[in-house]
């Protein structure tokens, strides 16, 4: 059996899902999801509910002490094997944890594609949103896939506070998301309409300006996160903030044909430099 941790947001846990279910189908084994730190009716609750996916939340009996037990937790940390205790080593892919066989529990981030990249297929059909969109969100994926659409995410919230991330990650600037811009209407030669995706959309629609259509969507609310990464995938094209949400929203749009556009630097000192969290055909600007 292979045990994913989840913990973080929606885009956080996608990533531990995708590395834990990569894991169970190269082994050809179960996966299940310690939820214990993603309770509901709290901020970074558990989402993965939302979507077509192939494991179930463990409850507590199948699962390992917990960090409330602090003897036990720590003599499963450093002693267990019943499941072995797995911890993410660095940033950047290590092709070894995909070597593991047998009763793992994985400890970790695992924030690059090529922890999947081989069941990418089979992860597309398993990150299939099962939950209907409401009636307003339809509306938005009629107007989306019926214009050259380009999705603008811009992430501040968290990213503006020391305490929550800010230390490490900052907010992708406008002159980024110009370049950006310029970048798809170059190498495509469409006239976009910009759909702008933000944790503060008042901010975006006070302060963004750019000289093609742009429509601002902030009606799904910190619940309905997964509503925006549906919207985003379905545009045509992709602009993406240093954030593994609107990274996800990039690698599940379906259009062969997609530009996905990230920043080059995704953290504010190369210490926390990970080398593998853009997939090779995106580009970075």
């Amino acid at each position: 059996m292979i045990t994913s941790r989840i913990f973080g947001g929606l885009g956080n846990q996608l990533f531990q899902y995708a590395a834990g279910r990569a894991l169970a189908l190269v082994g050809n084994d179960q996966l299940q999801l310690d939820t214990r730190l993603v309770p509901e009716a709290q901020h970074g609750a558990y989402a993965l509910k939302h979507f077509n996916i192939a494991a179930a939340p463990a409850s507590s009996d199948q699962l390992p002490p917990s960090k409330d037990k602090p003897v036990r937790y720590g003599l499963w940390r450093k002693f267990g094997r019943s499941p072995r205790f797995l911890r993410e080593k660095g940033l950047g892919f290590d092709p070894t944890v995909l070597e593991q066989r047998g009763d793992v529990y994985l400890h970790g981030y695992w924030q690059s594609e090529k922890y999947f990249a081989a069941c990418a297929d089979q992860l597309r059909e398993d990150l299939i949103i099962t939950t209907p969109p409401s009636a307003e969100n339809e509306t938005w994926l009629h107007d989306i896939k019926n214009v050259p659409s380009v999705s603008l995410h811009l992430r501040r919230g968290d990213y503006l506070s020391a305490a929550s991330g800010g230390a490490s990650t900052a907010t992708c600037d406008e002159a980024y998301y110009q370049r950006a811009l310029d970048q798809i209407v170059s190498e495509t030669g469409i006239d976009p309409v910009v759909f702008v995706f933000s944790d503060d959309p008042n901010w975006a629609l006070e302060n963004l300006r750019f000289s093609f259509e742009t429509r601002f969507a902030g009606h799904n609310g910190a619940d309905k996160h997964y509503e925006d990464i549906r919207l985003i995938s379905a545009c045509q094209h992709n602009i993406i903030a240093n954030s593994t949400f609107s990274w996800w929203g990039g690698w599940l749009n379906a259009n062969p044909e997609k530009r996905v556009i990230a920043p080059k630097k995704w953290f504010k000192t190369d210490e926390d430099l990970n080398p593998d969290i853009i997939p090779a055909d995106w580009i970075r600007v």
